[in-house]
Formats: C-alpha cells, structure tokens, sequence
C-alpha cells in the first residue's frame, strides 16, 4: 500500500503544472480535462469547466501525484493542513526547488541548516500549496 497526494488547484492547475514542469523538472503523465470525459446523465459538467484539467497524473523525480482544477469555486478557500515534502540530492538543488517555489510564494522559513538536516525551508507556492524542502545529513 502507499498514499498519493492529490492536490485541486481550484482552476488553475495548469498554470500550475507548466510552472512545477518548468521549475522542477516535473513532467505531466497523464492529463484529461473535463471535455474529454466520457458524458454522465448524473454529473453534469460545471459551465466554464469543459477545458480545465479533471486529472493529471505528474512524476516529480520517483514521486508520482495526481493533480486537478477541482470544482473551480470562487468562494473557495486555499489550500491547507498539508504540505508536500520535497527531498533533495544535494544542496544546489536544493536551493533551486526553494527559490522556484518561493517565487510568487510565501517564504514561512527561510532554507538553512538545522539540527535535523543540511538545509531546510518551508513556503507557501504562488497557488497555495505548501512546501517543505529539505537537504538530509547522510
């Protein structure tokens, strides 16, 4: 057994996936969007959603997490009670993911050693998702 986050981007998880594709290298598996969705008598599609993304399946290095607009509500609130644990191979990495994430974002600590780790820095993405990036000792 194994857990997959899958995190809704309330509208925008395509911005969302060029940016993590362009900045962390992570690369789009499977996408579909509404459209493209076989048709449901009992799950009528939301007006304006036709073209937003229902599911994305995205590999970010060995990590595999699915990823979709959601019901694109405006009265939504962001995202919180998670955030998603990025382990790096070494520092200059590291430091790259951070920065990438934190542009845009919200920087709630800065990336710096610790006493559990080489380096470690938590933020809040430019779509609201949180991030912990983390440099290990070994």
């Amino acid at each position: 057994m194994y857990v997959q986050p899958y995190v809704f981007f309330n509208g925008r998880c395509e911005e969302a996936l060029k940016y993590y594709s362009e900045k962390l290298g992570a690369e789009v598996t499977f996408q579909m969007r509404y459209k493209e969705a076989p048709p449901d008598a009992q799950a009528q599609m939301d007006p304006g959603t036709a073209d937003k993304i229902m599911h994305a399946s995205i590999k970010l290095g060995s990590t595999i997490w699915m990823a979709s607009d959601g019901r694109c509500d405006p009265n939504a609130g962001s995202m919180n009670g998670f955030s998603l644990s990025l382990t790096a191979d070494d520092e200059a990495s590291a430091k790259k993911y951070f920065n990438a994430l934190a542009d845009g974002g919200q920087v709630m600590m800065p990336f710096q050693p610790t006493f559990w780790s080489k380096g470690f820095g938590m933020l809040v993405d430019r779509f609201g998702l949180a991030w912990m990036v983390t440099l290990p000792d070994a």
